[in-house]
């Protein structure tokens, strides 16, 4: 576990993470250079069209570390005595690193992708646009890392088209943040690849392996081998993170290996456990992303990967579950489940794909947890779904996904909001507008309680303009 380091990179949008993590691929030799494309790890269509990460994407890979040792020569004569001066000769000494990335979405719509990604490592590299500076997103993501525990590793990124100011600005307000020194932030261009040995080396330096994470309640020892003669308070336990449906493979689960192992082997009896759905399940396939997905004998203590877990029910998995070797082994701590924020009935084009959107609903939501539906019915439409979506944006790209994976034309309802209607029974939550009752007595709407940071000498001007605004 000592060579292994899983971390993330976070940060405000359009502040370079994905073109660092290209950078990443390429310097430690991951995806050859003749296979590369911008913004590799963004698997989606939609991603690669709009510019943006909407999915996590996690990757593992190899970085041999060359440390040079110092060894005295020198050339004796028939006396014994040295004939010239002693001189140094460098050996070199390889260490071999397994860096476990997870590239994160930057959009405040997908935030739920980050804090689970989150609970998944150790440490973080925040990244800050040299040419913009700290953004809304760079505090929400530093806030979510600290209380997560990480250790986070402050970096100015696009030095290579910064102005020297810029860069030096941007170093300050980071370090302010993070609480170091100016000279502890790293300068990067994940367009030009400048800087990012020296941020490989400070991932390894800086961010603890496995086990040393500051959030003890993910650092329990436990056992490190899947035995026979288990116990629940030793057993075999991974985090699910993330997950995706394969027809072939059923279910595959996206994990992080807590404590123990977990191995392809000839017989698995008893099978695998889920603690939340207590559902049982032989795995069909275990392995690693690089960034595909990669088959592999077992996955250790302290690593990320997949576990195909042969369920066809996407109900009977859950995002935040635990996958334990035993029955009764204590759950790691899960994903608070975020509340939507819009709401959109959806219809399918044709009756007769109600099912099929049923299913890829239920299919979606494996791959898109924060993604909540509830049967709804309309005179003219017919059967369909009322989703519950974190933003505008997150609705588009469910909408836009279920047209182009599943192939189902669906008509939608305009986007509304929660509301909470007073009547003569008491309150009530509405999010729609044709359940509102008759005999409501007041309507109260959503408010937000926003802190808005800014240099001293634009305080007058804001103060005036949220003045004109909210009275």
């Amino acid at each position: 576990m000592n060579n292994i380091r899983n971390f993330v990179i976070i940060a405000h949008i359009d502040h370079g993470k994905s073109t660092l993590a290209d950078r990443l691929l390429e310097t430690t030799g991951t995806i050859p250079m003749r296979s590369m494309h911008p913004q590799y790890l963004d698997a989606l269509e939609l991603e690669q069209e709009r510019g943006i990460t909407i999915k996590m994407a996690p990757v593992r890979m190899r970085y041999r570390q060359t440390d040079s040792v110092s060894q005295p020569v020198s050339s004796n004569g028939s006396d014994g005595r040295s004939t010239q001066p002693p001189h140094d000769t460098r050996l070199a000494n390889e260490t071999e690193y397994t860096l476990n990335l997870i590239d994160t979405p930057g959009h405040s719509d997908f935030g739920y992708e980050v804090s689970r990604a989150l609970m998944a490592v150790e440490g973080a590299v925040l990244l800050v646009d040299a040419t913009q500076g700290i953004q809304a997103q760079t505090l929400a993501n530093f806030e979510h890392a600290r209380k997560a525990g990480l250790t986070i590793i402050g970096a100015v990124n696009k030095i290579d088209v910064a102005s020297a100011e810029q860069v030096t600005a941007a170093r300050e307000e980071l370090s302010d943040l993070l609480g170091v020194s100016p000279e502890e932030i790293l300068g990067v261009s994940g367009k030009t690849g400048a800087g990012v040995p020296e941020l490989l080396e400070a991932i390894i330096a800086r961010i603890p392996p496995p086990g040393m994470r500051q959030d003890d309640r993910l650092t329990q020892p436990l056992h490190d081998t899947r035995l026979a003669n288990e116990t629940a308070d030793h057993a075999a336990r991974a985090l699910i993170f993330d997950s995706q449906y394969d027809e072939h493979r059923g279910v595959i689960a996206y994990v992080r290996v807590f404590s123990g192992a977990f191995a392809m082997l000839e017989k698995v009896d008893p099978p695998y456990h889920l603690a939340a759905t207590k559902g049982l399940f032989k795995p069909k396939e275990i392995g690693y992303f690089a960034p595909k997905l990669t088959a592999c004998a077992e996955l250790r203590d302290g690593e990320i990967g997949y576990i195909a877990t042969g369920i066809k029910d996407p109900d009977q998995l859950k995002i935040g579950d635990t996958i334990a070797s035993v029955a009764g082994a204590d759950p790691l701590p899960g994903f608070q489940i975020p509340k939507p924020v819009v709401f959109v009935s959806f219809y399918p084009s044709e009756s007769d794909d109600y099912e099929n959107l049923k299913s890829a609903l239920a299919k979606l939501r494996l791959n898109d947890s924060s993604l909540a539906f509830l049967p709804d019915k309309n005179e003219v439409l017919g059967r369909g779904f009322k989703g519950g979506f974190l933003g505008q944006l997150h609705f588009e790209i469910t909408a836009e996904r279920i047209a182009r994976e599943f192939g189902i034309e669906t008509v939608h309802s305009f986007p509304s909001v929660e509301y909470r209607v007073k009547t003569g029974a008491g309150w009530q939550m509405v999010n729609n507008p044709k359940d509102f009752p008759d005999d409501n007595l007041g309507v109260e709407e959503p408010i937000v309680r926003i802190e808005i940071l800014l240099p001293s000498e634009y305080l007058g001007p804001a103060l005036q303009l949220s003045q004109l605004h909210y009275p």
